[in-house]
């Protein structure tokens, strides 16, 4: 199932025309960790399997929005939807940035058993909806206009590290 997903967001990527490509990235290779009540039962390091598409609004625009999958912390596959907001940009590699956003069911299958074990299954037995809103905050440094690595933390205890491959 996560190669039907990739193919999604691939194909998502191909209808974007020529001179649109600069606003496209790609952010995969997301090691995790959780910081707190960790006794080895979460899906952690590179086990999430994290790939997403991201498409900025506008060349100069500080708001992007994301789209893609991931395993979350129950190894059960989720779809990330989300909007990045770029809050500093040092003007010599340095982004401090934001991603606000929903991780949870979606309509296809490979995707029904995101709600069912922790805060996902929380919002599940009070919305009808298997989900968890992610807050993450992280420090990206673009080493070159095609590749950056960041790393954060989301909301309330997980470190991230990531890997952003753009198409500048």
């Amino acid at each position: 199932m996560r190669g039907k997903s990739v193919m999604l967001l691939a194909g998502l990527v191909s209808l974007a025309q020529a001179n649109e490509l600069n606003l496209y990235s790609v952010n995969t290779g997301s090691y995790v960790y959780h910081l707190t009540n960790n006794h080895g039962q979460y899906t952690e390091n590179f086990e999430n399997h994290f790939f997403s598409v991201e498409r900025k609004f506008s060349a100069d625009s500080k708001y992007s929005l994301l789209l893609g999958t991931m395993n979350n912390s129950f190894n059960d596959r989720c779809l990330a939807l989300g909007v990045r907001r770029d809050w500093y940009h040092s003007g010599s590699g340095w982004t401090f940035k934001g991603v606000y956003g929903y991780t949870g069911e979606f309509f296809f299958d490979a995707f029904e058993h995101c709600g069912d074990h922790g805060s996902y299954k929380d919002f599940k037995d009070a919305t009808g909806i298997g989900f968890s809103p992610y807050i993450y905050h992280a420090i990206q440094y673009n080493f070159t206009d095609y590749f950056a690595v960041e790393s954060g933390i989301i909301i309330p205890s997980v470190f991230v590290i990531s890997i952003q491959w753009s198409f500048r």
